[in-house]
């Protein structure tokens, strides 16, 4: 059976801090990547790229795939997560499925109160406490990436360390390949 990651995003999406995820995930370990959005629509990333979505939110059962993950998009930081996408993070973590997010992503977890009650890591201290909901500052770590019950938070100046996280939750008997990833990836960025 074919490992899959779905990446849930909103328009603009940040390129770089999925880009090592999806990339080493699909061609290295053979993991299925999908893309979705609330309505499938065309999105464009920060880069500009046209990026399809291939499947909508409402298509998605909150256990789908091993992995739902939640990219940065400077959208995230304008308007309050979309309740739709909220609701299904609350939906999935309540079945204890992995989720992971990534700079403005982590807001989307935040909403959907999956980061009051455990460690996790944002763009800075602060970031999320506009949030509605969010009252999880004790549990905030000044960290590259956090990984906590089945939750991985990092800020989007760490899309490798995001990337290694991922991966540790979705094949952790590949953790000699994933340690492999992250060094060639993290040689580049010293």
């Amino acid at each position: 059976m074919t490992q899959r990651i779905v990446l849930l995003m909103i328009d603009r999406p940040a390129d770089w801090e999925y880009g090592p995820l999806a990339g080493a995930a699909h061609a290295w370990f053979g993991i299925d990547v999908v893309s979705a959005s609330l309505d499938a629509a065309p999105l464009t990333t920060m880069g500009g790229l046209s990026l399809q979505p291939q499947r909508r939110l409402d298509e998605l059962s909150v256990d789908d795939a091993e992995l739902w993950v939640v990219p940065g998009s400077p959208l995230w930081d304008e308007a309050p997560a979309p309740a739709p996408i909220v609701q299904a993070l609350r939906e999935r973590a309540a079945r204890g499925r992995a989720i992971a997010g990534i700079c403005g992503g982590t807001r989307a977890l935040a909403a959907a109160g999956l980061l009051n009650e455990r460690a996790h890591t944002s763009n800075e201290p602060g970031y999320l406490d506009a949030v509605p909901g969010y009252n999880g500052q004790a549990h905030y770590r000044e960290q590259a990436c956090v990984s906590a019950d089945g939750i991985v938070t990092a800020p989007g100046t760490s899309p490798v360390s995001f990337a290694e996280a991922c991966l540790r939750l979705v094949v952790p008997e590949r953790a000699e390949g994933i340690a492999q990833m992250h060094g060639m990836f993290a040689r580049e960025f010293v």
